[in-house]
């Protein structure tokens, strides 16, 4: 029997499908494998390339396999899509697996440490609680509006309608809806209590890592979008320049070109949405700094602002942020102000 030396696997909750070639390229293993017997199957190989699919619980998978010395690479879903023949199944899924991680232009993600993981997932719990406080105010505001009650857009706005709610001479209110709304109001205070213990739990982490309190000093990133950066990017290395981990996060323009000729659209808005939506939002917290108190110390924004909406300069500048920390991770180096502004 030849030896394996790439392996196509595709994960699942219970039921796996290992794909197996050698050197010439020969099929000499296709099975199912059940979760238990994952582990006790591989270890009995000798070391060879394994290729997953980068999806839910993948990252587990590939520290178990790496620790038994096998070569395991990631790839994104989209991309090992393009190998799979005819049919879905998953026979032919770790089949395409197979074949795509042998492609020497295919791209890869990097093993996230459980300790990345931890972290990314205070903020994915937190985004969670964040969504669910939006919602209560919403179904709040919606239920008093039904009966003539409205309040101010923001936090005062709702806290005048929790208070109305809690009036019990309040007559616009029917009992039956009070003790409604009074359950929306207990949960929605539940809920702002974790997301505030959420940050906090954040911020004592970031306190905690060297690498996330350099990245701290670059204007507009945050505890929050500095854990973000260090907790999903593994190894900055991966990326060959700033540009290309920019267009990973989704903050370069679309490209429709052909026969020599440019055409670029909007941002692509792909890669990873939670970080793309923090690097933009710590560009407008910059902005809105600089219309405040002048933008004569970053004359690359004033010029900026001054032929493009704020909303587009505030994507160009997040695109900046994002290459500057970058950098920052690659070098190991600490926050350098421009010449400009530390002048």
């Amino acid at each position: 029997m030849e030896e394996i030396t790439t392996i196509g696997l595709d994960i699942a909750k219970s039921v796996f499908q290992v794909h197996g070639i050698d050197a010439r390229g020969e099929v000499i293993v296709r099975r199912q494998l059940r979760r238990r017997q994952v582990l006790p199957f591989f270890s009995r190989l000798t070391p060879c390339v394994i290729g997953i699919e980068a999806c839910a619980t993948s990252h587990h998978w590939s520290r178990e396999l790496q620790a038994l010395g096998h070569d395991v690479r990631l790839m994104p879903a989209r991309y090992v899509k393009a190998y799979v023949k005819r049919g879905k199944n998953d026979a032919a899924d770790a089949e395409a697996i197979c074949e795509a991680v042998g492609r020497k232009t295919m791209r890869f993600v990097e093993t996230k440490t459980r300790e990345q993981q931890a972290v990314l997932m205070l903020h994915r719990t937190r985004h969670m609680f964040v969504r669910q406080r939006t919602a209560l105010i919403n179904a709040i505001r919606a239920h008093l509006a039904e009966f003539g009650i409205v309040a101010a857009v923001g936090r005062n706005g709702v806290d005048a309608l929790l208070k109305v709610v809690a009036d019990p001479k309040d007559v616009r209110v029917p009992e039956v809806a009070r003790k409604c709304l009074n359950a929306l109001g207990h949960q929605l205070e539940m809920v702002k209590a974790h997301i505030l213990d959420f940050d906090r739990r954040i911020l004592a982490w970031h306190r905690t890592n060297e690498t996330s309190q350099r990245l701290g000093a670059i204007p507009g990133v945050g505890p929050a979008l500095a854990t973000a950066l260090v907790a999903s990017v593994s190894d900055p290395k991966a990326f060959r320049s700033a540009r290309d981990f920019a267009a990973w996060v989704g903050l370069v323009p679309k490209q429709n070109s052909s026969g020599g000729k440019e055409r670029l659209g909007g941002v692509t808005k792909q890669g990873d949405r939670y970080l793309r939506s923090l690097l933009t939002a710590g560009a407008l917290a910059v902005i809105r700094y600089a219309k405040i108190h002048g933008t004569k110390h970053r004359p690359w924004l004033t010029a900026l602002l001054a032929r493009r909406p704020t909303k587009v300069a505030a994507i160009a500048f997040a695109n900046k942020i994002a290459r500057i920390a970058w950098a920052m991770m690659v070098r190991n180096e600490r926050y350098k102000e421009p010449a400009a502004l530390a002048a």
